[in-house]
């Protein structure tokens, strides 16, 4: 299963039977399977027929809309709802549980600092001459780890933990890429260097399938275990891209190290840094089939915890499938 990225302005999205068609000035220039398809992204303006949407909702493809130069998001559509309500029922449920909550947002916190350990390790293979930056996080990254699962762990304690975790990890982060790139830690709204457009997009359709899967797995989004509630926000796709995160990283790194990105497939307009045409082209290529990676953990993630609310409600059926984080 693939995604369509739409990045191209005057483009218009019809349906042809079982198939989507792509007009450009009247003309047919691709037609693309449904049956192909998971997910579109709309990054440019594209004229969408109302049967063309009906098609991609009812066969279960999801779309995200990416509005302004940075690729914020705008707005999402999915398919049609999971049938089994009763799962969300016993989401819904376990939501006001303090002690289930803490426990799969220590497992998933857990998860996301050994990731970062993982590539940090992997990291300094690579880069002997960046040892202490490397070294120093990832002695600061084994303790906050083991106090993941220390007695008396409250949700504030936990959220301490993790960004102390996050702020060693970037600062070792950082020191990975080259000066030109002029990336100095997290930034965003609008992202400021190359480096953080890429983080931003990444993590922004990495929360996309997020939403998407919880979607498909009968899960409510909007109800997380380690995000609190807030209107507005996916705080259950939030938690589940948390261990994924380091791996968005990994490949952002991957992607300068090798120069398939490079700083002149960016510019600065306004204070924001944008990734330009010819970037978005190599950046959705790429990030294509590194989105399987991703998609297999998130919807191990769901199966995992639709599992679980089905053993805390026995009522429900049981679910098939063992995932690990």
């Amino acid at each position: 299963m693939a995604t369509l990225y739409l990045d191209r302005k005057g483009l218009e999205l019809r349906v042809d039977g079982a198939a989507l068609a792509l007009y450009e000035s009247g003309s047919r220039i691709r037609t693309v399977p449904l049956s192909l398809l998971d997910r579109v992204v709309f990054r440019a303006e594209t004229v969408l027929t109302s049967s063309a949407l009906g098609a991609l909702a009812d066969s279960g493809c999801a779309a995200v809309v990416l509005s302004g130069r940075q690729g914020n998001r705008l707005a999402m559509v999915h398919g049609r709802p999971h049938n089994d309500a009763a799962l969300r029922v016993a989401q819904y449920a376990q939501t006001g549980n303090a002690g289930w909550r803490l426990a799969w947002a220590r497992r998933f916190i857990g998860a996301k600092i050994a990731r970062q350990q993982r590539f940090l390790d992997r990291a300094l293979v690579m880069r002997a001459d960046r040892c202490k930056e490397l070294s120093d996080a990832l002695e600061t990254l084994g303790m906050m780890r083991s106090r993941v699962e220390e007695d008396g762990m409250t949700p504030d304690s936990l959220r301490g933990i993790e960004g102390a975790a996050q702020a060693a990890y970037f600062r070792a982060f950082t020191s990975l890429f080259a000066g030109a790139l002029h990336f100095h830690g997290r930034n965003r709204r609008p992202p400021r260097d190359p480096v953080n457009a890429c983080l931003s997009l990444g993590y922004t359709l990495a929360h996309f399938e997020g939403v998407r899967l919880a979607h498909a797995a009968g899960l409510d989004p909007f109800l997380g275990f380690f995000h609190e509630i807030a209107f507005g926000r996916e705080s259950l796709a939030c938690d589940l891209i948390e261990p994924v995160r380091p791996l968005v990283d990994a490949w952002v790194w991957e992607m300068f190290r090798s120069r398939t990105l490079r700083p002149e497939h960016f510019k600065v307009d306004k204070g924001a840094c944008v990734i330009e045409k010819a970037g978005r082209a190599r950046f959705y290529q790429h990030y294509e089939h590194f989105m399987k990676t991703i998609s297999v953990r998130l919807r191990g993630y769901c199966r995992l915890l639709a599992r679980d609310l089905r053993a805390q409600a026995p009522q429900l059926p049981a679910c098939d499938g063992e995932e690990d984080l």
